[in-house]
């Protein structure tokens, strides 16, 4: 996770500053890892979990785990806004679902292997 943050004098706000239209400090813990160049990436996470709920979680983790949280949250945001249902357990149900398929259709095909063999002895 890049984490690069507002580098001294910086004119523009972070995206989460900019969306919710409030000066950026130079300690804005938003500021590392939602560039002013990425809106949509904040956006989804402040209407999914709220501004002030991720601001919590954050504040809550040392400096060295947040890039992954907000990974996280970020994955999780977006597969919420795709699914509003199910989210991303929608997501794991259908891998898991197509790993289940491919495993049955592995199992044939070396089943169907093991048999053409015979013929080739």
């Amino acid at each position: 996770m890049k984490e690069s943050g507002r580098k001294q004098g910086a004119a523009s706000p972070c995206a989460a500053c900019k969306l919710l239209r409030r000066r950026c400090a130079q300690d804005c813990v938003f500021a590392p890892y939602f560039p002013a160049d990425e809106p949509q990436k904040f956006a989804n996470v402040h209407k999914v979990f709220g501004a002030s709920n991720v601001n919590k979680m954050l504040q809550e983790l040392p400096i060295h785990q947040r890039g992954d949280a907000v990974s996280s949250i970020v994955y999780e945001a977006n597969a919420r806004v795709r699914d509003p249902v199910y989210g991303c357990v929608g997501a794991i149900s259908s891998l898991q679902q197509q790993i289940d398929t491919l495993q049955t259709q592995l199992a044939l095909t070396q089943a169907e292997v093991v048999h053409l063999r015979q013929f080739i002895k």
